[in-house]
């Protein structure tokens, strides 16, 4: 029997819970392997599927409950550092935005099954107050099916599974090499990206200071919020600005040219507004000025904002959301400079 098989057999059970909690607590240790392999040697009959499923999913709402209640307590700003840990803090943010703007209580569900999404749908939740009931429920369900699927996958391939586990057992040098080879391309990669772009905008940046006072004269800046529906429902805004997300600013041709064009958010490094920036100088805008440390930096420094309405944690309907998204994009095309 392989070893792990031994060690499962032996410690299984704390093994697994302790596993999966620290999983579901951030840290990037899989737990769905360890979950397979338990599958597996549970259709061996070593012990039973059900203690392990319980303990896993036990495992998974003491996780979910302590991020819930960090959200609550911390809003979107937790959030944005759980985000910043990862390799593309801008796509972590948008993401988890859009799946909320579009599921609502059923992200939640499905959050398990969505990679880079588990962590982030707690503590979102709490921040947009979902009911604690209707979070438990989902937290419920999403652990369940996440914990079930892994299990029935190790009872169905746990003959393959013990010889890949034997082969590995055999070549550990070469497993751990290529592994270790594919992480490194992709972080490597995803560095090469961030430099570029922040290369490409590093002359363009403003400091909030900068923009108050330009904000005294005239010409005006023209100011875009960039943000998802979501986000502009549940933050502050620089008075005047225009709530576009990254799809309306690709769509849009008819922006100021006599002026500075300032893109901020509300996101880790000002990623959203730097890749919008690099969106309009790939369509000939020229005056295109990210600003730095975005709506948190602009606050921080006590100047104006316009505080969004309350947002109730429910799914959006698809309609609303286009509407909200054509009628400000009318208003950029129509000209008006400040809303």
């Amino acid at each position: 029997m392989d070893p792990l098989f031994v060690v499962l057999h032996r410690r299984g059970l704390l093994l697994v819970f302790l596993w999966v909690l620290v999983e579901q607590a951030g840290i990037p240790l899989p737990a769905p392997p360890l979950l397979v392999t338990a599958g597996a040697l549970a259709q061996e009959g070593a012990w039973r599927a059900e203690w392990v499923v319980a303990v896993a999913v036990a495992a998974c709402l003491i996780a979910d409950h302590a991020w819930f209640i960090a959200g609550r307590m911390r809003g979107r700003a937790l959030l944005a550092g759980i985000c910043r840990l990862s390799l593309s803090p801008d796509t972590c943010v948008r993401q988890t935005e859009g799946i909320f703007e579009r599921w609502g209580f059923f992200s939640v569900v499905v959050s398990k099954f969505v990679p880079g999404f588990s962590t982030v749908a707690p503590p979102i939740a709490g921040a947009l107050r979902m009911r604690v009931i209707a979070f438990v429920m989902a937290s419920t369900a999403s652990a369940a099916l996440w914990v079930g699927a892994a299990m029935i996958a190790g009872v169905i391939f746990a003959r393959q599974i013990e010889v890949a586990l034997a082969w590995m057992e055999g070549h550990v040098a070469l497993a751990i090499l290529v592994s270790l080879a594919i992480v490194v391309a992709y972080v490597a990669f995803k560095a090469v990206q961030r430099w570029r772009l922040s290369r490409f905008l590093a002359t363009a940046i403003i400091t909030v200071d900068e923009l108050r006072g330009r904000l005294e004269v005239d010409p005006r800046p023209f100011i875009i919020d960039v943000g998802s529906s979501l986000a502009h429902g549940t933050r502050a805004h620089i008075p005047g600005a225009k709530l576009l997300d990254l799809d309306a600013i690709a769509r849009i041709d008819d922006l100021p040219e006599d002026r500075d064009i300032v893109l901020y958010c509300a996101c880790p490094n000002e990623e959203s507004a730097r890749r919008a920036a690099h969106l309009l100088m790939k369509k000939g805008y020229r005056r295109v000025r990210p600003l730095i440390g975005g709506i948190d930096a602009w606050s921080a420094a006590g100047h104006p904002v316009e505080h969004a309405a309350p947002v109730n944690f429910a799914k959006a309907k698809r309609s609303s959301v286009e509407a909200a998204r054509t009628k400000a994009l009318a208003g950029v095309l129509e000209g008006d400079p400040q809303g």
